[in-house]
C-alpha cells in the first residue's frame, strides 16, 4: 500500500525502539532482520530474550474479524498495523490520508488505512484510522496506541498471562500493591519519578519497547557506572538507527519497589530530543523494568499507576 499524494499530518507514534550490538558501528543487514523474531504465543516471557519479545500482545478485533495480536504501546498516542494485517482485512479497509510517523529514532512518512471499528474489552474505537509500518513488532500484528484509553483501567497480570481493559471508576487495587500518581504530557505519555542509586530521573513508560532507554544527563548524573558494550544500535519503527553504550546501572526505585541488576542502553536518540528530555535525567522504561513485577495497572482515569511486586 503506498501512500497517497495527499498532505500527510502529524502523529506521535509506536515509541518501540529494539536494541542490537554492533561492534563497527554499522549494523549490516542480515543483523537487522534477526530482531524481528516471532514468539510462538501472545503472552509476555521474562526475561526479554532475543528469541522471546517481552512485551504485551493484545487481542484486538478490528472490523469484527480476529483477534488480532497487537503489542500495547504506552509511548504511542496511536495505533499502527504491518502490511500482512492489511492484507487479512482484504476489502473490508480503505485508504486514507498519509501520516508523518515519529518513532524512538527518527520520522518517516507512512500510509494508513481507515476501519470501521477497532475493539479490546470495553476499548471500542469507531471507526479508526491505522497507519501502516514495517513489520518490526516480534510476530506481532502492530501496536495498540493510547487513543482512546482516556477513560479506561488496563489491568496487565504477568504471572497469569491475562490483560483486561474496562472502565476507570475509581477501584482501589487491594492489598499489595504500590500506588504511584504519574502525569500525562505531550503525545499522552505517561511520566513518573524514579530514583536511580542517588539520581532523581523523569521515567517515561513505554510498553511497546522491550528495552529501557536512558539519556545522556542520566549517565552523567550516575558517574559511577560500568560499560558493557560500548556500541550499541538502536533500531525504531521508523527503521532509522542510531547508536549508544550499554551501561550496567545502580538499583532503580519505584516508589517501594526496587529493581536491581539492569543494564540500560544511553543515548541522546531523537524522541528525547523531540520531548525536550535533554536537560535532566531522563528514562524509557521498556518491559524489561515494567515486566519485572507480578501486576501491573495502569488507570488513566485517576492518573494512577498500581504495581505489586513479585513475591
Amino acid at each position: 500500500m503506498k501512500p497517497s499524494g495527499r498532505r500527510a499530518t502529524g502523529v506521535a507514534l509506536a515509541m518501540f525502539a529494539a536494541i542490537v550490538r554492533s561492534q563497527d558501528g554499522v549494523v549490516p543487514a542480515a543483523e537487522l532482520q534477526e530482531i524481528v523474531i516471532a514468539a510462538p504465543e501472545p503472552r509476555y516471557i521474562a526475561p526479554t530474550l532475543r528469541d522471546r519479545i517481552g512485551r504485551i500482545w493484545a487481542p484486538v478485533y478490528i472490523n469484527g474479524r480476529g483477534p488480532f495480536r497487537l503489542v500495547l504501546d504506552t509511548g504511542a498516542n496511536h495505533s499502527a498495523v504491518t502490511p500482512r494485517l492489511v492484507e487479512a482485512l482484504g476489502d473490508t479497509v480503505s485508504p486514507g490520508d498519509p501520516v508523518r510517523l515519529r518513532g524512538a529514532t527518527g520520522v518517516v512518512v507512512a500510509p494508513t488505512i481507515r476501519v470501521d471499528s477497532m475493539s479490546l474489552g470495553e476499548l471500542l474505537l469507531s471507526p479508526a484510522t491505522l497507519s501502516v509500518v514495517p513489520d518490526v513488532f516480534g510476530g506481532a500484528d502492530g501496536v495498540l496506541g493510547t487513543e482512546g484509553l482516556g477513560d479506561k483501567r488496563i489491568a496487565i497480570d504477568f504471572r497469569g498471562d491475562s490483560i483486561t481493559v474496562g472502565h476507570s471508576n475509581g477501584e482501589r487495587p487491594g492489598h499489595g500493591y504500590v500506588t504511584l500518581p504519574f502525569t500525562l504530557l505531550e503525545d499522552n505519555l505517561l511520566v513518573f519519578d524514579v530514583v536511580i542509586g542517588r539520581t532523581r530521573a523523569k521515567a517515561v513508560l513505554d510498553t511497546g519497547a522491550p528495552d529501557s532507554l536512558g539519556n545522556q544527563a542520566l549517565l552523567h548524573a550516575l558517574r559511577h557506572h560500568s560499560t558493557e558494550e560500548p556500541d550499541t544500535a538502536i533500531v525504531g519503527v521508523t527503521l532509522d538507527v542510531e547508536h549508544g553504550e550499554k551501561i550496567r546501572i545502580p538499583a532503580i526505585e519505584i516508589n517501594q519497589i526496587r529493581i536491581a541488576n539492569v543494564a540500560m542502553t544511553f543515548s541522546d536518540i531523537y524522541i528525547f530530543r523531540h520531548w525536550g528530555l535533554i536537560e535532566e535525567p531522563a528514562v524509557l522504561l521498556g518491559m524489561d523494568v515494567a515486566g519485572s513485577v507480578d501486576q501491573l495497572i495502569i488507570d488513566y482515569g485517576a492518573r494512577e499507576l498500581h504495581l505489586r511486586p513479585r513475591g
